[in-house]
């Protein structure tokens, strides 16, 4: 090997131990990155000569390697919307002004302005539109092109009108005929809005009572009548054990002509009858003056809802949850798996774009068929070990060194050879 290879090949190492400087000092920065994946180097001897017996080692090459595939610690996080992955795959992205499809493992998703899910590298998280049962609407769940940006601005829980309402009461035994009590149901209708429906109860005779239904009125002001209800009067009799005799199955309460413009109801009143869940007696007050007693009363309308918090579970279910104490599923986040997630290209520090070396994405429900599942309130650390990155440093800078004293011993050995010839 000449003078002139030995520059080449000290040259070489310089180059080389330089790039590997430059990923020690990238790792070392990002550190404290979310999502951030180290990179290594990896070296190569290059062959100036392969036909002699004995190889003619001539230099290095230096190549990146990444490391995408490695987890970091996962860490809690006060806000809901950070999301860590605890396994393999990736978050489905968007930068908001195409339709390309990038992959991060930075879920430093927070809502921006607009309700949109953005991570600190403005990077909008996608997912799928869910039906109000939960259920994705795509038929195409393997394609990118099914998924949306996720926006919570406009979410709202729709109304739902009463159909039943359960109760569980005693009437007084010890009532006289023709006493007559009342106890008040609130009914909602298919538009949301909310209405008092007044029940009164009637003593007709020994073991008998008459249940009779006022017209629904406005439950804001309590004298605007909003409907007309149907179904009553209703004759109840009591067994000699203060149990229900009859009727032997629910009572219907019809409510028609709502002022809202709200579609016709039909509320069962449940008392325990037919397999129901409420319950109707007939025993003694145990009062000097005889009363209805109420212990439970529900029903199953509600008004509109405003969206007040959002829960992400392991499966990625985006859950809204309302202020009239209703949720439901509005997204499904999904995770996208590659064959190599190392052979991934590198978009921006923690953002990346499929390659031919990673393969083609395949997208699934997060924690199925080997997918990571999803954690919220949480966000993944860099996978760089700081202690590791600071022992490569010395051992580039060693090296470098080393390849630096070559140079300049050749460069002294030329000026050598220089002045003998002088």
């Amino acid at each position: 090997m000449s003078i002139f290879s030995a520059l080449n090949t000290a040259t070489s190492a310089l180059y080389a131990q330089s790039k590997a400087f430059t990923s020690i000092s990238s790792n070392i920065s990002n550190s404290s990155s979310t999502g951030y994946k180290a990179t290594d180097t990896s070296f190569t001897a290059l062959l100036t000569d392969s036909q002699s017996s004995s190889a003619d080692y001539g230099g290095v090459t230096a190549s990146t390697l990444q490391t995408v595939s490695s987890q970091g610690d996962i860490t809690s996080s006060s806000t809901t919307t950070n999301l860590a992955l605890d396994g393999d795959g990736m978050f489905v992205v968007n930068d908001g002004s195409s339709t390309q499809a990038y992959y991060t493992r930075d879920g430093s998703f927070s809502e921006d302005d607009d309700g949109y899910l953005v991570n600190t590298e403005g990077y909008y998280l996608e997912g799928w539109a869910t039906d109000d049962d939960g259920n994705i609407l795509a038929t195409n769940r393997s394609d990118t092109a099914s998924l949306e940006k996720i926006n919570l601005d406009d979410i709202t829980g729709s109304p739902n009108a009463t159909t039943k309402v359960t109760t569980s009461m005693n009437l007084p035994s010890d009532a006289e005929v023709g006493d007559s009590y009342t106890t008040d149901t609130e009914v909602y209708d298919s538009l949301g809005n909310s209405s008092t429906v007044t029940l009164t109860w009637t003593k007709t005779g020994t073991n008998s009572w008459e249940l009779d239904a006022s017209n629904p009125v406005s439950a804001t002001d309590g004298s605007t009548v909003t409907g007309t209800s149907s179904g009553t009067p209703v004759t109840l009799t009591f067994n000699s054990d203060g149990s229900l005799a009859s009727p032997t199955t629910d009572i219907s309460l019809g409510i028609t002509g709502w002022s809202s413009g709200a579609t016709d109801s039909t509320i069962t009143l449940d008392y325990g009858e037919n397999g129901g869940s409420g319950s109707i007696t007939q025993y003694a007050s145990g009062s000097t003056t005889a009363g209805v007693t109420v212990t439970s009363t529900k029903q199953d309308g509600y008004a509109k809802g405003t969206l007040s918090s959002v829960d992400i579970n392991t499966d990625g279910s985006v859950v809204a949850n309302f202020d009239n104490g209703q949720s439901k599923t509005v997204y499904k986040i999904p995770v996208a798996t590659f064959a190599n997630e190392d052979g991934l290209t590198a978009v921006s520090g923690q953002t990346y774009a499929q390659s031919t070396a990673s393969g083609s994405y395949t997208l699934k429900e997060a924690g199925s068929d080997g997918a990571g599942t999803i954690e919220s309130s949480s966000l993944e650390s860099s996978n760089v070990d700081v202690s590791d990155e600071l022992s490569r440093m010395i051992y580039a800078q060693q090296a470098y060194s080393a390849a630096a004293k070559v140079v300049s011993t050749a460069q002294d050995m030329m000026d050598t050879l220089m002045q003998a010839k002088r």
